[in-house]
């Protein structure tokens, strides 16, 4: 395809006012379902669904499947920046994502054997923004100071390795809307800071609460705040 009708049917695939308003949803960097995504739009689920397969054409959103759900988000950075530029061609700002979810939920709560919410997304930025953990192959591999910080905190990462499962890869926070880690590592991570007493789990329930040593010995360093 030329490089001007490519342009063309990306252009005439934004240019739908309820796809165009799914977008713009979608640059908080959050991943929604197609049934919000349709409320948003203001279409039926049907239509809604026929829009999404266009973005999805044209490579302006990905289909995440997470359990039961799937959900949709923006294919990379290049089309957020691309979406913001013409939110400033046109005078507009983008929408904000305002989650329902409980606050103490919300904060920090498990996912399954792993940590999710507020935290989890944070720290999963952060090991990532420090380069201790690498994409490799739709997961993730630690890097030499990675394996090292986590190792020194009381993590056995070639036990963890071992494990007949996959050993890190992002899994979509179901609040957040963004990644938070999974897998081998997620699970080995909650079970060391539960074990030293970093977090302390909720007698009856999800929850997750950081502790004073914590905040003090943990994530203070990593400059999270919590």
């Amino acid at each position: 395809m030329d490089a001007d009708t490519g342009m063309a049917a990306v252009a005439a695939a934004i240019a739908e006012p309820a796809r165009a308003r799914m977008l713009c949803t979608l640059l908080d960097g959050r991943a929604r379902t197609a049934t919000e995504l349709s409320a948003v739009a203001e279409v039926s689920a049907s239509t809604a669904s026929a829009h999404l397969a266009r973005l999805t054409k044209q490579q302006l959103v990905d289909c995440v499947p997470q359990g039961k759900h799937r959900y949709y988000r923006l294919t990379n950075a290049d089309v957020a920046r691309a979406l913001e530029a013409l939110l400033v061609v046109a005078g507009v700002s983008g929408t904000r994502f305002r989650p329902t979810t409980p606050a103490p939920l919300r904060s920090a709560r498990t996912c399954y054997d792993h940590m999710a919410g507020e935290l989890a997304v944070a720290l999963f930025e952060q090991m990532r923004r420090q380069r201790w953990l690498k994409a490799a192959d739709g997961e993730y591999r630690l890097s030499g100071e990675g394996e090292a910080t986590l190792s020194g905190w009381g993590i056995d990462v070639d036990a963890t390795r071992k494990l007949r499962r996959k050993f890190a890869c992002d899994c979509l926070d179901w609040s957040e809307r963004r990644p938070h880690l999974g897998g081998a590592l997620g699970a080995a991570l909650l079970g060391n800071a539960l074990k030293r007493k970093w977090l302390q789990q909720d007698l009856d329930g999800r929850g997750l609460q950081v502790t004073p040593k914590g905040r003090r010995e943990w994530l203070q360093a990593l400059d999270i705040v919590s």
